[in-house]
């Protein structure tokens, strides 16, 4: 009788993340493509804008995502304020987030000037340094607008109002498109900037999303957007700063810690040539297109999570869990399936080079193995940050990633660990790894989270 009561509980709360989990996966969409549009662009351009938009975007992008976890805090502290109907302290964290977000955007700006000596240490082709150099200064510009824009971001997805970001990212995309057509070929009287001329439209797609996204909110009738963009009561947010630190600086470095072992070994592999790491940033960029499906879902899940946390409603949390790691399962095994069945096809959309291609088909298949564990540790990850625990994950993916995955890749990559030659296979062979462990740990940690937050919801709360 349990069994038959239950069933269509967890179908109902499948089709409450998926009704979330929707726009989520358009608006990741709309901002993963913006990197796809790069790739495709910057390569029929040549192979060294290629490879200059590879090297530049796997330095920028661990900061940005330093950027973004940090901010991510604005949302369970929102979907927990939203499930308490405590409209004033969803404004509040919005409005930290959106100063934190602007003071840090600032200070990152000038880490991604100071690249070069960097890359020249880590054997960057010589011919790429240059294009990479100045791809880095224009793309920098993003960073405090992106910083105000993902905090208003995470305030809309935590009152469950995800569609605004929607509509904001695809405003950005087809500033990106147009914008990187004008740019990277010279069109209109502009000069041809090349890679570089991705760099500076990625930062103009930035400020249309963060106008767009702010007009939406200013304009909505959500009682915890009220006055957002007033000036009055900042000395009272600035009391809660230290808190929304404590939680948002964990969540920060663990997305830092992941994405910079891609920055690692994209560097690592730059000294085997052009068409090496033309191929892997063919399997990294579809992958990543992948991502947005399992991480959309995570979000869900942090949004869902923090307001049933609000609620104070154990039992309906279990089911939460239960619900969206089934789902992340099911569809990281369709994922997985589709890109082993279409890797060639895959390659030769991306590359005319059939080198390159062949190179690329088979990291492919890595890549599709590495959406099973990918999932999996995402969507805990979620589940935590809804839960509002982040510093002890943190711990758990410094060890994942750097104590395990990169050591095993490089070992395998470079160093002939095992009898294989050098190239990117053994740097996949890592992640995967890194990945599988990341899921077991945190999925350890999501199971103490539940049997603590059940003992203290227990005798408040209800199904």
């Amino acid at each position: 009788m349990s069994v038959l009561i239950s069933l269509p509980l967890i179908r109902h709360e499948a089709a409450v993340l998926l009704r979330l989990t929707g726009p989520l996966v358009l608006a990741q969409l709309s901002q993963t493509a913006m990197g796809f549009v790069d790739t495709i662009m910057a390569g029929r351009c040549s192979a060294v804008d290629l490879a200059a938009v590879a090297v530049g975007s796997s330095i920028f992008f661990p900061v940005y995502l330093f950027l973004i976890g940090l901010l991510s805090a604005v949302t369970p502290l929102v979907a927990q304020a939203h499930g308490r109907s405590d409209g004033p302290a969803a404004r509040a964290a919005i409005r930290q987030g959106m100063a934190i977000g602007l003071v840090t955007g600032l200070l990152l700006m000038p880490v991604l000037w100071a690249m070069r000596p960097f890359m020249v240490w880590m054997g960057v082709d010589a011919e790429v340094i240059p294009i990479t150099d100045r791809f880095l200064f224009a793309i920098s510009w993003g960073l405090p607008l992106g910083g105000l824009f993902f905090a208003l971001k995470g305030g809309g997805d935590g009152l469950a109002k995800p569609r605004l970001s929607m509509i904001a990212g695809f405003i950005g995309l087809a500033v990106n498109i147009i914008a990187n057509y004008l740019l990277i070929y010279g069109k209109l009287g502009l000069p041809a900037l090349g890679g570089v001329g991705c760099g500076w439209a990625t930062s103009l797609s930035i400020l249309a999303m963060l106008v767009v996204l702010a007009v939406l909110l200013d304009k909505s009738r959500i009682d915890s957007t009220n006055d957002l963009f007033a000036l009055t009561g900042t000395a009272k947010q600035a009391a809660g700063t230290i808190a929304f630190l404590r939680l948002g600086v964990p969540l920060g470095l663990a997305l830092f810690i992941e994405c910079s072992i891609f920055t690692i070994i994209a560097l690592f592999i730059a000294k085997l040539g052009a068409q090496v790491v033309a191929a892997h940033q063919i399997a990294l960029n579809f992958a990543s297109q992948l991502y947005m499906l399992p991480y959309s879902l995570a979000m869900a899940l942090t949004v869902r999570v923090g307001f049933t946390i609000g609620r104070r409603r154990p039992a309906r949390l279990h089911r939460v869990v239960r619900t969206g790691l089934g789902l992340a399962l099911t569809g990281s095994v369709c994922t997985c399936l589709l890109v082993a069945l279409f890797a060639h096809e895959i390659a030769e959309f991306y590359s005319p080079d059939p080198a390159v291609q062949t190179l690329a088909a088979t990291l492919l298949v890595f890549a599709a193995i590495f959406q099973l564990p990918d999932a999996m540790q995402v969507n805990c990850g979620g589940i935590l940050r809804g839960c509002k625990d982040t510093r002890v994950p943190l711990m758990l993916m410094l060890l994942a990633y750097w104590g395990i995955g990169l050591p095993l890749g490089y070992g395998l990559g470079l160093a002939r660990l095992g009898g294989l030659e050098p190239g990117p296979q053994g740097f996949w062979i890592g992640l995967i790894c890194a990945l599988a462990t990341a899921a077991v740990l945190l999925g350890l940690r999501v199971r103490v989270m539940l049997r603590r937050l059940t003992g203290q919801g227990a005798t408040a709360g209800r199904p």
